[in-house]
This record gives C-alpha cells, sequence and structure tokens, in this order.
C-alpha cells in the first residue's frame, strides 16, 4: 500500500483528461448531444459542432460558460455535398481533431408498411453513411497525428427491433457494427472506435412517450434503475471513451440504460 493514498491522485486526473483536446460534435445543439457538448466543455476540450440550424444559442452560452472554445457549423448531415471536407473545416480551425462523437439524428415513427422511403433515404444518411464519412475523414486526419477518439451514439434499437420505427432500427443496429468493423481496422493506428448506447432518456426526441399516459409507465417499470436517464449521465461514459482511459477499449458498445438490457 502507498504511504500516501493520495500520490496517485494526478496521474489518474491526466487519465480522465482531455484539455485542450479538440472535440468535433454532430448534432450538438440540443438533446443528448448538447448535454456531451457541455460535458466536453466542461472538461476543457475545444469544441467544434455540426448541426442543421442556423443558431446556437444554447450551446454557445453553455460552452463559453466554462472558458473553452466554439466553433459552430450549420449543415445538414444528409446532404453528401454538405459533409464534404467537414473535419478539413474543424482542422483549418483548431489545427487538429482528436475526438469524433457522431451524436445527429432524427426520428420518424410510422408503421413499416406505410413507411415512407424518402423519409426512410434521409435517416439512413445521416444517421449511418454520414457516420462512416465523418469517421473516414477523421481517421485521416487522427492517423497523421498518431491516434484519437471516434465515440459513435449507437441506441438499445442496436439490439432490439423498436416499434414502428424501422430506419431507426436499421441505423442503429447498422452503427454498433461500424463501429466494430471500423476498430478492426483502426486500433493498430491507435484510433479507438467505440460507442454509446443510451436507454431511455428525457430528451425532446422522446417526448411524446414520456407524455403518453399508456406507455410512459409501461417503460419506467421496465427499467430497473425505476426511471428515465438525464441527458447528463452520458457525460461520465463519454469522457472515459474520448480520454486516455479507455486505450485498450476497441469496437465496445456501451450501454448506459439504468439497466434495460441486463432485465
Amino acid at each position: 500500500m502507498h504511504s500516501n493514498p493520495n500520490s496517485d491522485f494526478p496521474a489518474i486526473k491526466r487519465l480522465f483528461g482531455i484539455s485542450g483536446c479538440v472535440a468535433m460534435v454532430t448534432g450538438g445543439r440540443r438533446g443528448l448531444g448538447l448535454a456531451m457538448s457541455e460535458g466536453l466543455a466542461s472538461a476543457g476540450a475545444k469544441l467544434a459542432c455540426i448541426d442543421i440550424a442556423d443558431e446556437c444559442n444554447e450551446l454557445r452560452n453553455r460552452v463559453e460558460a466554462h472558458g473553452t472554445e466554439l466553433a459552430y457549423f450549420q449543415a445538414d448531415l444528409a446532404d453528401r455535398s454538405q459533409r464534404n471536407g467537414l473535419v478539413d473545416r474543424v482542422v483549418e480551425r483548431f489545427g487538429r481533431l482528436d475526438i469524433l462523437v457522431n451524436c445527429a439524428g432524427i426520428q420518424h415513427r410510422q408503421p413499416a408498411m406505410e413507411f415512407d422511403l424518402e423519409r426512410w433515404d434521409t435517416i439512413i444518411s445521416l444517421m449511418l453513411t454520414a457516420v462512416f464519412e465523418l469517421s473516414q475523414q477523421a481517421a485521416r486526419v487522427m492517423e497523421r497525428q498518431g491516434g484519437g477518439k471516434i465515440i459513435n451514439i449507437a441506441s438499445l434499437c442496436s439490439f432490439q427491433g423498436g416499434w414502428t420505427i424501422p430506419a431507426y432500427t436499421a441505423v442503429k443496429s447498422g452503427v454498433a457494427g461500424l463501429t466494430k468493423a471500423l476498430a478492426n481496422e483502426w486500433a493498430v493506428k491507435n484510433i479507438h472506435v467505440n460507442a454509446i448506447a443510451p436507454g431511455y432518456f428525457d430528451t425532446e426526441m422522446c417526448a411524446a412517450i414520456i407524455n403518453d399516459p399508456v406507455r410512459e409507465p409501461k417503460i419506467r417499470e421496465r427499467i430497473p434503475a425505476g426511471r428515465w436517464g438525464k441527458p447528463e449521465e452520458l457525460v461520465g461514459p463519454l469522457l472515459f471513451l474520448a480520454s486516455d482511459a479507455s486505450n485498450y477499449v476497441d469496437g465496445h458498445v456501451l450501454l448506459v440504460d439504468g439497466g434495460w438490457m441486463g432485465r
């Protein structure tokens, strides 16, 4: 036993530290993305956020309250022409890229027999193809730098079928598989690709279910934790995967679900 129980504390702080790193977050303007953006900023990272909206007032206020920098890029990530060169723009602004968080997403609920095919195409492009393209762009930069972290946002629907959300389930299953495929190729390059799979979180995207007097109690009762997640509860898992603490973690899909999948 160490004579001083606190002797290793500075090393632990460095292990989980990302101060001065440059992080790029897609869909970081609201919901889970906003919480993760603020979490990265609170840990001292410089932040580049890509979102479809032309304003980011709440995001900017939250990030700047932590004394760090924000570069905001407006882009429709469902459009390949707007995805091209995004990572280069971030590198041009900050000089490097250390962390990529692929979070951008939308939801459309419709029975599979009637599911709108244009909506299908948009969801696949935004939530799966864009994840691959931006990861590819980021990996090229990270390889030159000597390494980096890519964190994809998966879902319970990476493991389960969901209900009347076939496109969402398809992309989230794809994200889990893509995470493992990229990790297989890039771990040796010190590029660590992992995913977080959130369970039921109290966000705008889930508002319809939260406000449903029939479905909400059934869902909550099935969660061993007995409650919905809070967006800020993703920050700890995110910082673990974004920092040196996870340097031998590759291709993992980390459930943050209050125990849902273990039930």
